[in-house]
């Protein structure tokens, strides 16, 4: 094969190594001591550091990466239409996607929110008001879902409309089972506190029930590989010999 025919191989080639490079996201890293000392503030009282979301930034050149690959590789008007189709779905799956620090802090709010939920209604149960309720909370946990927290409380003290905050906060990713409890508890004149109390009830049995599963899941996992590594023994112990005393008996005169 010549160097022309080889190169559009080698183009597109280098445009998807090109995109996969885009694609992976970069993480930057600070000094251990400068890292502990902003973590706390920005979890506690500001807004989380915004995060590089590279796919997102790059969208329209991996995009267009993806798209000129079939171009190259099969050419005319095959290649073309090739090249659009994907062009087009590359896009669409890339502006669907969930960028990587929406998730990690999505998946921190979950975790976080049990607690959360407890000591809402605890305080609540005390007689505190909800906006006094959500400083105390805020003041007590850290972690992305204080921002949540301390924006809600922000909203209530400025006298709006509590189950329009609340809906708001139900917008917010992790947040949907807090805002639509308190949300709907205010809207028809329930106890919060025992809105509060049976949510967190609820939370804590399916983190109890998540947690059971992952432990099932990593006991299948481990159990894999000891699997395959038991399973050429089995075959040299116990299928050879007989398969081989199976064909010898065939062959026997």
């Amino acid at each position: 094969m010549s160097t022309w025919a080889t190169a559009p191989a080698v183009a597109a080639a280098g445009l998807a190594a090109a995109a996969v490079a885009l694609s992976l996201p970069a993480r930057a890293r600070l000094p251990s001591r400068a890292r502990d000392a902003t973590s706390s503030t920005d979890d506690r009282d500001g807004p989380p550091r915004a995060e590089q979301d590279v796919v997102g930034r790059h969208r329209a050149a991996i995009s267009l990466m993806a798209g000129a690959a079939p171009l190259l590789l099969v050419g005319g008007v095959a290649g073309a239409l090739g090249g659009v189709v994907t062009l087009v779905v590359v896009h669409r799956l890339l502006g669907a996607r969930e960028p990587a620090g929406v998730r990690r802090r999505r998946e921190q709010v979950t975790r976080d929110l049990p607690q959360v939920v407890d000591l809402l209604a605890v305080t609540l149960s005390s007689g505190a008001s909800p906006t006094h309720a959500l400083t105390t909370v805020a003041n007590a946990v850290v972690g992305p879902i204080v921002t949540d927290l301390r924006a809600a409380e922000r909203s209530l003290a400025l006298g709006r409309d509590p189950a329009t905050v609340w809906r708001e906060v139900a917008a917010r990713p992790g947040l949907a089972a807090l805002g639509r409890a308190i949300a709907r508890a205010v809207e028809t004149g329930a106890s919060v506190s025992e809105s509060l109390h049976r949510l967190a009830e609820d939370l804590h049995t399916t983190a109890r029930l998540e947690a059971e599963s992952k432990a099932r899941a990593v006991g299948v996992r481990a159990a894999a590989p000891l699997g395959l590594c038991m399973l050429p023994a089995f075959v040299l112990t116990g299928v050879v010999p007989l398969v081989a005393s199976t064909v010898t008996a065939l062959l026997a005169p």
